[in-house]
């Protein structure tokens, strides 16, 4: 076989092999929202934690270990060693804008392997941010890829990637979560249920401490605090806390 030939050949079967890495994060993808559609409601009411991602056991580990992880179908739970004990960074582009992140891989292994790997999977693209919270706690919760419909018919807060995981991993010991926070969503006082869902916060929120603890803080927004404020001061539907606009995630970046 010739030089060129050889290098054809090379050519042909990585274009294969791509395309066929491909068709498998695609099928893993639509079998995660397939599963998600049975795994229990993360929701926020205004002033009061019912169940979001947001808890604190009172004592905060800065660097828990993979070990202490006890996650719900765990084989199909992201390992945390892929977290790399290291800092993490990349953006989340919005339809009304980026915002620059940065994740703690040595605080929060399980949370920003999950993430990350949900990431790379392209698991949020083209989901919406389906609740802001405007009244004691001030968040924007996002990463339901159940979630749908326009302004005024959304949908959304029970959807997952098919299995759930925990305990909680750094939450702050003050149940004040800083604004710029990224935190997980979870069920209700169940450690143990975080999955896909998370929060962004846009002002300081005290959050009290449920029976499961506080809730898993694993990264921060670096840049694009504007862009947040933005999407919250336009409010939501009355009577409702859907964003008047629609907040479509269009991709994750992570390096």
């Amino acid at each position: 076989m010739s030089t060129k030939s050889e290098r054809e050949y090379e050519r042909r079967r990585y274009e294969k092999w791509q395309e066929r890495q491909t068709k498998a994060r695609a099928r893993r993808h639509r079998q995660r929202v397939i599963a998600g559609s049975i795994v229990a409601a993360l929701v926020l009411t205004t002033g009061v934690v019912a169940a979001l991602a947001l808890t604190n056991d009172g004592e905060p580990s800065a660097t828990p270990t993979p070990s202490a992880t006890v996650p719900v179908n765990s084989a199909e739970v992201p390992d945390p060693a892929l977290a790399e004990n290291r800092t993490w960074t990349g953006d989340i582009a919005l339809t009304q804008g980026s915002l620059g992140i940065e994740l703690d891989g040595a605080a929060a292994p399980q949370a920003v392997a999950n993430f990350v790997t949900l990431a790379q999977e392209g698991y949020f693209d083209t989901t919406k941010c389906h609740r802001l919270t405007q009244e004691g706690i001030f968040v924007l919760q996002c990463g339901d890829p159940t979630a749908l419909g326009t302004a005024d018919t959304n949908t959304g807060g029970t959807g997952g990637p098919g299995y759930t995981w925990g305990p909680i991993e750094n939450a702050p010991a003050d149940n004040v979560y800083p604004a710029g926070t990224i935190a997980m969503a979870r069920t209700g006082d169940n450690g143990s249920s975080m999955g896909s869902q998370f929060f962004l916060v846009y002002e300081d929120s005290p959050i009290p401490a449920d029976s499961a603890g506080g809730y898993t803080v694993f990264g921060r927004i670096t840049s694009g605090m504007d862009v947040l404020q933005a999407i919250a001061d336009a409010g939501t539907v009355e009577g409702t806390q859907v964003p008047v606009s629609d907040v479509i995630i269009e991709g994750v970046n992570i390096q």
